[in-house]
């Protein structure tokens, strides 16, 4: 199943979204994790990367998180 947990990383208007949590950040600010899953890019804001260390330092994707 390929489901994605928010529709576009980075909006039309410059502005990048968290695929955890669809929190909302102006630009893509320097403490987001980046993601690339499937050939698409994903970020991750920093309380949901924080949340989701250890699945991430251990490389899988965000679907098992």
């Amino acid at each position: 199943m390929d489901q994605k947990t928010h529709e576009q990383a980075e909006l039309a208007d410059g502005n990048t979204v968290c695929a955890g949590c669809g929190a909302v950040a102006e630009g893509t600010p320097p403490t987001w994790t980046c993601s690339v899953e499937n050939g698409e890019r994903r970020y991750f804001c920093d309380d949901c990367a924080r949340e989701n260390l250890r699945a991430i330092e251990g490389r899988l994707d965000s679907t098992w998180w």
